[in-house]
């Protein structure tokens, strides 16, 4: 955990409680936290699962790791450090708007175990760790952004899969093999997860 260097400083303690949120919104909150190579579908699947949870009533929101960095995260660059920060940071983000009420979806590589560790510490009691599948041959044929060309031309230093390492989860709460399932059959694994987890 981060060492706070802020003084002085209590918690506040909400007048909403977590239950009255949950029975407001018909479902429980939960961080379900998208991790895999950049290409086997991590954005995707977030963006149409919180449509499909949106429709339904569901209050949803993705985090998708390009977004962040283009604010939260500004500042951070690919070394294994700014990495870790990135996830702490969206560890936190994630975690406020679960107790707000909310199923995050959190579309990140998040390519260190450590890290996803850290964050699932954060909320232990709203993490699911979700791996979205894919073998690096067919996440470099869906390379619509031609990451993969530019690192293996040495363009891209640090790139995950190709010049650094990517540790698959050993126990996730949720394997989706996008390499195996089309987008709307994935859809339909995660939305049964979800109703299984957290639904009233």
């Amino acid at each position: 955990m981060l060492a706070a260097k802020s003084t002085n400083i209590t918690v506040a303690e909400h007048a909403v409680t977590r239950d009255e949120r949950w029975l407001a919104n018909g479902h429980k909150s939960g961080i379900l936290w998208f991790t895999g190579l950049s290409g086997a579908g991590k954005s995707t699947l977030a963006m149409a699962l919180e449509r499909r949870l949106f429709e339904r009533g569901y209050r949803a929101y993705v985090l998708d790791g390009d977004n962040v960095r283009h604010g939260l995260s500004a500042d951070l660059g690919f070394s294994p450090e700014d990495r870790a920060e990135n996830i702490r940071r969206i560890g936190e983000v994630a975690n406020l708007f679960a107790q707000a009420g909310f199923i995050v979806l959190t579309a990140f590589i998040s390519p260190y175990r450590a890290d996803r560790e850290r964050a699932r510490a954060i909320a232990p009691d709203f993490f699911h760790e979700v791996h979205v599948k894919a073998g690096l041959a067919t996440c470099e044929s869906r390379d619509v952004k031609g990451l993969y060309a530019k690192a293996r031309a040495g363009k891209i230093p640090e790139f995950t899969g190709i010049s650094a390492p990517y540790e698959e989860p050993l126990a996730a709460d949720l394997v989706v093999p996008t390499d195996r399932m089309d987008v709307t059959r994935s859809v339909d694994l995660l939305m049964a997860y979800v109703e299984r987890k957290l639904a009233l």
